[in-house]
């Protein structure tokens, strides 16, 4: 009863003295900023040089060894790519074990174990932590390179960077840094096919002994373990590690553009204009102004409260998110400010952009936008603190960036000091709306739009590394038109022109089954595609016995089926998957009620194509190419809208042809190549086969 009378007695007491102080037209001030205890960090030296930084965190009963090393970023020349593949390899066997063991070993301790060209990390159990540290100090001390582990890689890269080649951030991405940067600096090189090609093991080990030494390094050992223990751990499996001369580089600091210019790739049937604004700026991670730059930008465009987002999205509606990033670095940091747009409001978009830059440079920000960042920013910051992980990456980070010893510990009180002076002073500083690059990755149609924004009203093209580019697209031979290409394809791909001769050849042929084998990601798959005169169609797609997707039209209906259930074919997708399951449809060009169009003569892997656009009866476009040389159809792409629901915008989806063979007195592309955004299938067919009597059930 005492209990509940000394608490009614303390509301009495706090509702008195609200009664007596509040005044509820005021927002209430701030309050202090909060200490941070960040816990015990404690650390030692090897005598071999090895920094290491203990976190004790005896919740669970595990711990984490990770190894990051101190050294300058190297330029990589003709070889481009050779430094992560390095990092890459480390991992792949050593002088005492094969891949297979090491992955055995971790497998059956339950561990984590990774390496990179930075550094490694590992993590297991405490009473696994001496299994794992001899697998770690192997990998480290004794990694034994292999060709064929290499090949692997060098495969596995050029598969990744295949998909990007029709990304448009992957391609802005490469841009940028050439055009930055320049391949004279660490941050312009761009790793391609072929400068991953050229990678050789002799340059991955020359990597590997020169830079992963222990007096560059710095190990963060958190979890369930004392000082003494990681002492003795690390002493253990790491002090036998050699130190050595590791070089150190120096490199010109690239300076924002004297002007603003406007640079623009084009990217064949975009729909959508992928917009960069983009600068290098000289902010180091030990400067004093990184906090408040980082503040400053959180209110330009940090996230979906900031300006840019509230303006082109919200307000405008001209994207599904806009933003802005400041980044400091070790060489050289940089501003970009981004956003995809519909092509047709991409100058619009442009102004917005450049009114939300200049709006933060000569206005201060209100005290209530300024408060609600440091909130959302103090929160965060809390909220991190939760992982030991981050605590010894704050230690790691005060000693490879110079920072205050106590700049972690201080880190919400310089959130708490900044003022919107600061943040207009951060502006002024940092965000050069005259003296950027304006990056626009999308179908050069619109670049007229963007030429107003540059200083001198011009836009210059680049290919999508980089370089120069050149119209590709000749004019077609005078007299030729798209029906003179449709006309030569058919004769190709038939044996015999369009006409009576062709119906009746074509007419023998009752069904039709193409079998394929496939590799998506690595995994292989089996395609089979079935037709039947005059307008069946299926196809099934399988991984060993297992049906992973199956398509059909019976000449009526169509369905979908797979791993997530079955529907049923409506609308426009009905309709293209009517006339695409007529057999040997192409020859119908001329009565299809499409329009072909060609566009001009233009080189597709080397050799000249003609380049012909089609419209279909909705409106929509695609684009085939026919090769002049053959007259066989090399390629195709479409442009399609995707729904809201799958993230907006739009999806590229290329065909390539290839390996054309003759099958019963028909020339079929033997090789297939589909791509659709960041999804490659590569097919191969294995047989084709004509009037096997294929029943309806098939189609079913």
């Amino acid at each position: 009863m005492k209990k509940i009378v000394s608490i009614v007695c303390a509301l009495t007491l706090i509702t008195g003295v609200f009664a007596q102080k509040l005044d509820r037209s005021k927002k209430p001030a701030a309050g202090p900023a909060p200490e941070i205890k960040l816990g015990k960090i404690e650390s030692f030296t090897l005598e071999n040089g090895l920094k290491v930084f203990v976190v004790e965190n005896h919740k669970l009963p595990k711990v984490a060894y990770s190894l990051t090393l101190d050294v300058d970023p190297i330029i990589e020349g003709d070889m481009a790519g050779y430094v992560s593949t390095t990092g890459e390899l480390m991992g792949r066997g050593t002088t005492n074990r094969t891949k297979q063991k090491i992955d055995e070993e971790i497998d059956f301790i339950g561990a984590t174990l990774s390496t990179y060209s930075s550094g490694a990390y590992g993590a297991s159990l405490k009473k696994h932590q001496d299994k794992l540290l001899a697998i770690m100090a192997d990998v480290i001390m004794n990694a034994d390179f292999k060709q064929d582990e290499l090949d692997k890689i060098i495969k596995q890269t050029k598969s990744g960077l295949a998909s990007e080649k029709d990304n448009p951030d992957a391609i802005a991405g490469n841009v940028k840094s050439a055009l930055l940067y320049g391949n004279k600096h660490p941050y312009g090189e761009i790793v391609t096919e072929e400068t991953v090609d050229k990678i050789t093991l002799a340059k991955c080990k020359e990597y590997y002994t020169t830079y992963f030494r222990p007096n560059v390094a710095y190990m963060a050992v958190v979890g369930d373990i004392t000082l003494e223990e990681a002492k003795k751990n690390v002493e253990k499996y790491f002090g036998a590690w050699k130190k050595g001369d590791v070089p150190t580089h120096k490199y010109r600091t690239p300076m924002a553009p004297s002007k603003t210019t406007v640079a623009f790739v084009h990217k064949e049937g975009s729909t959508q204009s992928v917009i960069n604004i983009t600068y290098p700026i000289n902010l180091k991670h030990n400067s004093p102004d990184a906090l408040k730059a980082k503040i400053m930008n959180a209110i330009l465009g940090g996230g979906m409260t900031g300006r840019l987002f509230m303006n082109l999205r919200e307000t405008k509606a001209f994207t599904y998110g806009a933003y802005s990033r400041i980044s400091a670095n070790e060489l050289v940091g940089s501003f970009n400010a981004s956003a995809k747009v519909r092509n047709e409001v991409t100058d619009s978009a442009l102004v917005e952009f450049m009114a939300e830059l200049n709006r933060i440079v000569s206005e201060k920000v209100t005290e209530e936008d300024l408060q609600s960042i440091k909130n959302k920013m103090t929160g965060t910051f809390a909220y991190t603190l939760q992982d030991p992980q981050t605590i010894a990456r704050f230690a790691i980070n005060t000693e490879k960036y110079n920072l205050p010893a106590d700049y972690y510990a201080t880190y919400l009180k310089q959130i708490a000091a900044v003022t919107v002076d600061d943040v207009l002073a951060m502006a002024k500083k940092y965000i050069k709306p005259d003296n950027a690059l304006i990056l626009i990755v999308g179908d050069k149609a619109v670049a007229d739009k963007a030429a107003p924004f540059s200083a001198d009203k011009k836009v210059s093209f680049y290919d999508t590394y980089g370089n120069n580019w050149v119209e590709p697209l000749k004019v077609a031979p005078e007299g030729m038109t798209a029906a003179n290409v449709l006309d030569k394809f058919i004769e190709a791909k038939y044996g015999m022109p369009t006409g009576k001769s062709l119906d009746k050849k074509l007419k023998k042929v009752k069904d039709m089954t193409m079998k394929m084998s496939a590799s998506v990601q690595g995994q292989a798959i089996s395609i089979t595609r079935y037709n039947k005169a005059p307008n069946k169609y299926a196809m099934t797609i399988t991984m060993g016995p297992m049906v992973i997707q199956k398509q059909t039209f019976d000449g009526t209906k169509g369905k979908m089926s797979g791993m997530q259930g079955e529907k049923d074919i409506e609308g426009d997708e009905l309709e293209e998957l009517k006339d695409n399951s007529i057999m040997f449809n192409d020859i119908n060009y001329a009565s299809d009620g499409n329009k072909y169009t060609l566009l001009g003569v233009e080189p597709i892997a080397g050799k000249d194509a003609y380049k012909i656009e089609v419209t279909d009866k909705n409106g929509d476009k695609s684009t085939d190419w026919y090769d002049v040389a053959t007259s066989l159809q090399v390629k195709s792409m479409k442009v399609s809208e995707m729904p809201e629901e799958a993230g907006g915008g739009s999806m590229t989806s290329i065909s390539e042809y290839s390996d054309y063979k003759v099958v019963d007195g028909i020339n079929y592309p033997h090789k297939i190549k589909q791509t659709a955004g960041p999804q490659i299938i590569d097919m191969e067919v294995i047989s084709i086969d004509q009037n096997t009597k294929l029943g309806d059930d098939v189609f079913q």
